[in-house]
C-alpha cells in the first residue's frame, strides 16, 4: 500500500481524507493532530470559541460527507441542542449555528471516516495530541518526526493541512491577547476598558467572549436581543477599532449554488492574463464594471461607477457606511436583510460582487507590483467586505450592546500608534489618546512565508529554492525542490494566501482537500500560477 500522512485533521484534512476513499484504492493513512481530539479544528473546537460565537456558514453551503450537515442536526435530540440555545423546530439549511456545534458535525463524521476506511481495506492511524515537528523530503520519500521524535517508516506523500497559524499564548500575561485564539477563551476578563482592535466578524466574536463573562443575552428568533449586565460590571467599557470605522454587513439571501456570470467567466479571465500582464488589473476592472452594470443598473448609476476606475471604485462602495453611523447603518441593513430573506429576494449587485471574486483572484498572481498593491487597496477590500457577511444574529448582539452603553466604535484613519504596556495598551489618534487595561488584536489571519513553516528541515529545503513562498502545482503538491514533486502537498491556508488572497472557508478546504488527494494518483503535478512578469 502507498503510504500517506495527512498532517491536521480539520476541515481540509477531513476532505482530503473523504477524497482519498472515494478513490476506492486502499491506502496506509496515517492522521496526526495536535489537539487532543482529531476530526474538529481550531476554529470549531471547544476550547477556543465560546458557545455565542457563530460559524458564518450554513448547511446548504457545507459540502457533504456522510450526511449533510442539516440532517445531522435534525438527528440530535432536543436537549442536544438546546446546550446550544437550538430549537429542532427554528432548523433551515441557511442558519448560522454556534461553531462549537459545527465542530461536533465534523468530529461525527471524522470517525464516520475512519471505519468506512477500515471497511474499504484501508489501513488507518489516528495519532491524537500529537504534533508533527518536523518533515524532510528526500528522493526516498517523505520523512516525518511527530513530538521531535522520527517515524519509523517514510511516506509517499505528505499532506500538510495545518490551517490557521496564531501566536502562542502566554499565560502570564493577561492584558494583551495577539489573537482572540491566544488565551482568550479560558482568561477571566474584569469589568473594565478592553480594545479590540478589528471590527470584524472576530472582533465582534472576541467581544462576546468579554461580555457573557459579565451579563446575559435575552434572545428570541427575529427579534431584537438584549443584553442584562450583571451587578458590579458597570464599569465594562469595550472600544471595537478599525482603520475605517466601519461595520461588516449582513449576510443576505442568494441563489446557492451560485449562478454563472455573464461577462467575467473563467474564460475571459484567463484570455486577460495571457493578454499580458501590463494594464491586466484595469481591463479586468473594466469588465467587472460592465458586469455589476448588467446585473444591476440603478445602483450602478447611483454610485456613478462609469466613473470610477480600479482605484475609485472601492470608496464609492464604502461611501454610504462612511457617511452613516456604524450601529444606525448597522441596524438599517439588518432590517434590509431579513426583510430579503422572508421575501427571498436576491439584491443584485451584492450578489454579483459575491460571484466575481473567486474568478477574479485568479489574475492576482500575474500582477505586477504596482497593480498587486492597488489591488489590494481597492477592488480586495470590496470583495473582503461583501463575502465576509456575518450572520445576523451578530448584528443583533452587537446593537444590544450599544443599546446597552456597553460597546462603541472608533476609527484609526491611516495614522495611528499602539504602543503595548505592561499593565496598558494606548492607542494614539491625531491629538487624542485612548488607554485600554486589556487590548485584543482580533485583525485575522496574515499571510505567511516559506520563513514561517513550523518545520525546519522543510524549511531549509525550500528556502534553497530562493522563493519566498511554497510554489505549489495543480494539485497543490511543492514544485521545488525537485524531491518534493508529487511528495509534499501543501494546503495550509495561510500559505497559499499571497496567490490566492481569498483562500478560506469550508467550500475552499474541500477544493484544495480533493485536489491534494489526487496527488496520490496523478504521474506529474503541473503549476497552478505564473510568477509575475518583469520587465528588464
Amino acid at each position: 500500500m502507498k503510504k500517506i500522512a495527512i498532517i491536521g485533521t480539520g476541515p481540509t484534512g477531513i476532505y482530503t481524507f473523504y477524497s482519498l476513499l472515494k478513490h476506492n484504492e486502499p491506502l496506509s493513512i496515517s492522521l496526526f493532530e495536535q489537539a487532543h481530539e482529531a476530526g474538529v479544528g481550531m476554529p470549531y473546537s471547544f476550547e477556543d470559541n465560546s458557545r455565542m460565537m457563530l460559524a458564518n456558514i450554513a448547511s446548504i453551503e457545507i459540502p457533504a460527507i456522510f450526511s449533510t450537515y442539516l440532517d445531522w442536526l435534525r438527528s440530535l435530540s432536543e436537549e442536544h441542542l438546546a446546550r446550544y440555545g437550538v430549537q429542532p423546530p427554528s432548523l433551515h439549511d441557511r442558519q448560522f449555528l454556534p461553531r462549537i456545534l459545527l465542530g461536533e458535525y465534523f468530529r461525527d463524521q471524522f470517525l464516520q471516516l475512519v471505519a468506512q476506511a477500515k471497511k474499504q481495506g484501508f489501513e488507518v492511524e489516528v495519532h491524537e495530541s500529537c504534533q508533527v515537528t518536523d518533515l524532510e523530503t528526500t528522493s526516498e520519500g517523505v520523512r516525518l518526526w511527530a513530538q521531535r521524535q522520527p517515524a519509523a517508516e517514510l511516506f509517499d506523500l505528505a499532506v500538510i493541512a495545518t490551517g490557521h497559524v496564531w501566536p502562542d499564548e502566554d499565560p502570564s500575561v493577561r492584558t494583551f491577547f495577539p489573537s482572540p485564539w491566544s488565551g482568550l477563551m479560558e482568561a477571566k476578563i474584569g469589568a473594565c476598558k478592553v480594545g479590540i482592535m478589528g471590527t470584524s466578524l472576530s472582533g465582534i466574536d472576541a467581544a462576546m467572549a468579554v461580555v457573557v463573562q459579565h451579563g446575559t443575552f435575552i434572545e428570541k428568533d427575529g427579534e431584537p436581543s438584549y443584553f442584562k449586565l450583571d451587578e458590579g460590571s458597570e464599569a465594562l467599557n469595550i472600544v471595537l477599532m478599525s482603520r475605517s470605522g466601519i461595520l461588516p454587513e449582513a449576510d443576505f439571501y442568494c441563489p446557492i449554488p451560485y449562478e454563472p456570470l455573464s461577462i467575467v467567466t473563467d474564460d475571459v479571465v484567463k484570455a486577460e492574463i495571457a493578454a499580458g500582464t501590463e494594464g491586466l488589473l484595469d481591463r479586468i476592472f473594466r469588465l467587472v464594471a460592465k458586469e455589476l452594470e448588467r446585473a444591476d443598473p440603478l445602483w450602478s448609476e447611483r454610485i456613478a461607477l462609469s466613473a470610477q476606475n480600479a482605484d475609485s471604485f472601492s470608496d464609492a462602495y464604502f461611501a454610504d457606511r462612511k457617511n452613516n453611523d456604524s450601529f444606525h447603518w448597522a441596524e438599517s441593513n439588518l432590517l434590509e436583510v431579513e426583510r430579503n430573506k422572508r421575501d427571498k429576494h436576491t439584491v443584485p449587485w451584492r450578489y454579483t460582487v459575491l460571484r466575481l471574486h473567486e474568478v477574479v483572484q485568479e489574475i492576482v498572481p500575474h500582477l505586477d507590483e504596482r497593480d498587486g498593491k492597488r489591488f489590494d487597496a481597492g477592488l480586495a477590500r470590496v470583495f473582503i467586505d461583501n463575502y465576509a457577511a456575518i450572520p445576523s444574529q451578530s448584528i443583533r448582539r452587537l446593537l444590544a450592546l450599544r443599546e446597552a452603553g456597553i460597546i462603541s466604535i472608533l476609527t484609526l484613519g491611516q495614522d495611528y500608534k499602539m504602543d503595548v504596556k505592561e499593565e496598558q495598551t494606548v492607542i494614539s489618534v491625531q491629538q487624542n489618546t485612548y488607554e485600554f487595561d486589556v487590548f485584543i488584536d482580533a485583525r485575522g489571519q496574515k499571510p505567511l512565508k516559506t520563513k514561517d513553516l513550523p518545520f525546519p528541515t522543510l524549511r531549509k529545503q525550500l528556502e534553497l529554492t530562493g522563493d519566498d513562498i511554497p510554489d505549489v502545482g495543480d494539485d497543490y503538491t511543492l514544485l521545488e525542490p525537485a524531491s518534493a514533486r508529487g511528495r509534499i502537498a501543501f494546503g495550509a491556508l495561510p500559505y497559499l494566501m499571497h496567490d490566492q488572497p481569498f483562500v478560506q472557508g469550508i467550500t475552499v478546504c474541500a477544493e484544495i482537500g480533493a485536489a491534494m488527494a489526487r496527488a496520490i494518483f496523478q504521474s506529474e503535478s503541473h503549476p497552478r500560477r505564473r510568477l509575475p512578469v518583469i520587465d528588464i
